[in-house]
């Protein structure tokens, strides 16, 4: 801390603040409104106090506690009103002379920029409210922090552009509130009385959006209150910026007649007819230019009308018949496609039908089958049913695989096909040339000479002394050729006796399948007729029945339909699987001699 002549009303009230808690410092501050006030006796200038006040960071202080959520101030929107207005007047007035850069360029930018948060927020608020004495309450807090950022850019000049530039000024400005409205413009109006230079100091984009918002409030509005102080503040940029009336004329073009029509007779008259005859003295400064400008944009602008209606009307028959093609095919296409969706329904719901019909087909089949067949063959025919389901089904696999293979296989075997045809062409063509060739005369082979003869005999001597000849005796080749007969008779014999004993077990097993399928399908002794007799003593009942059941199975065969007959696409016509009927031979046995 400095080692100076303090105030001590400042040091003990920075010696309290140290050694309060956090949410007793805003109420601790706001005893500086009494110190800025009423100076001690031992230090008369008030300057020197806020130069105490900012060395001690009782101002720094203020501006940490605004920047804070102000809801959770103690007093909140009070406190934070009484604590801007404080800090406004420590910094008025206040030459640093120790570090003044980090004072003009970034503590009071700072400062500023928390003024014009906490006026955006009570603005909000006010404009939120609903009671009365919640709208006058805000609205006074609202007018204590705009005074203290009055205060402090007419105590600093160079905050003036600062304030000007901030978004949240510009935020502020635009509203359709009415007293906020007459607040933000009388802010506008003391930045302009100040510098009133500012305008041409700040952005084009900040100028114009100022200027635009102004001119809005004329035209959207029929409140006196808003006309005479958008309008004062007009006539104050044109009187202190002469640059910027030629803005308006080009910019507002209807502001004269929106002026002279909507604003003349409301009570501010005297300052319409500044800003208006401003505004006509100007346009008739440059009225002779700017005829000729006009003139001439309207000879080119008909030229160019002119130009654009003529191709366009050449273009349009052309633009029709385009529009009607493209139409057309694009009605065609969607009808297509709605015929083509209709049908694939169409088909899907019958395919669906016909599978639950076949479905349904097949487990009646099957409980008419179960029904007829005993309890104890079930077994045996529904693994014979897995058997033919699986035989089916591999059997479908198989083509679907091979037909897959063929697919994948099908170029390279054109090309195959086509190396072939290549080839035969090639060999033809060969063959024309080398019958075309003409034929060379015969000529005698050369004969051998008599050394070249001799040498062959002697090889051929040499090779018959080491590989003889094996010699054999006619009575060994005779009595090898009736040992040889003698073993073939001796097998055909043995394989015709085990043929027959075959046949003959063939036949018992089907007598005795035949007589067991008799004995369980027989009624009980209490139910037995003649009828059931007779088919005990005689065979051709059961040989009947089956004969019956073998056509029958015939005749389905041939009804089958064509997806289950893909494996036997190489069969005869009048052939049936074996395996169609192997279940209704397998116990069929007719009596007879052998």
């Amino acid at each position: 801390f400095p080692m100076a002549a303090t105030d001590p009303q400042v040091l003990a009230l920075a010696a309290q603040i140290t050694e309060s808690r956090e949410q007793d410092i805003p109420l601790l501050l706001l005893k500086l409104k009494g110190i800025l006030s009423s100076p001690s006796l031992g230090c008369e200038e008030p300057n020197k106090i806020k130069q105490d006040v900012y060395d001690y960071g009782l101002t720094q202080y203020c501006l940490l506690v605004l920047k804070r959520d102000h809801s959770q101030l103690p007093g909140a929107w009070a406190t934070a009103a009484q604590l801007a207005e404080i800090l406004s007047h420590c910094c008025v007035g206040l030459e640093v002379k120790e570090d003044p850069e980090e004072f003009y360029k970034k503590f009071l930018p700072s400062a500023v920029d928390s003024l014009l948060i906490l006026g955006k927020r009570l603005q909000a608020r006010f404009i939120r409210a609903i009671k009365e004495k919640e709208k006058q309450d805000f609205l006074h807090w609202f007018q204590i922090v705009t005074d203290a950022i009055c205060w402090l850019f007419g105590g600093h000049i160079q905050l003036a552009a600062c304030v000007l530039q901030n978004d949240r000024f510009l935020q502020l400005l635009i509203t359709d509130d009415v007293e906020t409205a007459i607040i933000m413009m009388s802010v506008l109006h003391n930045i302009l009385r100040i510098n009133s230079s500012v305008l041409l100091e700040v952005e084009e984009e900040t100028l114009h959006s100022v200027l635009d918002e102004l001119v809005y409030k004329l035209s959207s509005t029929t409140n006196p209150a808003v006309g005479s102080a958008a309008t004062k503040l007009l006539l104050l940029v044109a009187k202190f910026c002469k640059q910027l009336v030629q803005l308006f004329t080009a910019r507002y073009q209807g502001l004269k007649g929106l002026l002279s029509k909507q604003w003349t007779g409301k009570g501010f008259d005297r300052e319409v007819n500044q800003l208006l005859d401003l505004l006509y003295l100007e346009q008739s400064s440059g009225k002779g230019g700017m005829q000729k400008q006009h003139q001439a944009a309207c000879i080119i602008q008909a030229a160019w009308r002119g130009f654009q209606t003529r191709k366009r009307l050449k273009k349009l028959p052309q633009a029709v018949i385009t529009l009607q093609r493209s139409f057309r095919a694009k009605r065609e296409q969607e009808l297509q496609h709605l015929t083509k969706q209709k049908e694939d329904e169409a088909l899907k719901l019958q395919m669906q039908l016909q599978r639950q019909r076949a479905m349904r087909l097949f487990h009646e089949r099957q409980l008419a089958l179960l029904e007829v067949v005993h309890a104890s063959q079930v077994n045996k025919y529904m693994q014979g049913v897995e058997e033919e389901s699986a035989l089916t089904i591999q059997r479908f696999w198989r083509g679907y695989r091979a037909r897959r293979i063929f697919h994948q296989q099908k170029q390279s075997l054109k090309e195959y096909k086509a190396a072939i045809i290549i080839q035969r062409a090639a060999c033809k063509f060969l063959e024309k040339r080398r019958r075309r060739r003409p034929l060379s005369p015969w000529k005698e082979p050369k004969g051998l000479t008599d050394e070249q003869r001799l040498a062959l005999q002697q090889k051929v001597d040499d090779y018959i002394k080491l590989h003889p000849a094996s010699q054999m005796s006619e009575e060994r080749s005779k009595e090898l050729h009736v040992h040889a007969q003698a073993k073939l008779a001796h097998f055909l014999l043995r394989s015709r006796l085990d043929q027959r004993a075959a046949q003959r077990r063939e036949a018992l097993l089907a007598q005795v399948n035949t007589d067991v399928e008799l004995l369980m399908n027989a009624p009980g002794l209490t139910e037995i007729t003649e009828k059931d007799l007779g088919a005990f003593m005689s065979r051709s009942i059961p040989v009947a029945a089956k004969a019956r059941q073998t056509h029958n199975t015939m005749l389905k065969y041939t009804r089958w339909p064509w997806w289950k007959k893909l494996g036997d696409e190489f069969m005869e016509d009048n052939l049936v699987p074996d395996d169609a009927i192997n279940m209704e031979l397998a116990s069929l046995f007719i009596r007879g001699r052998k």
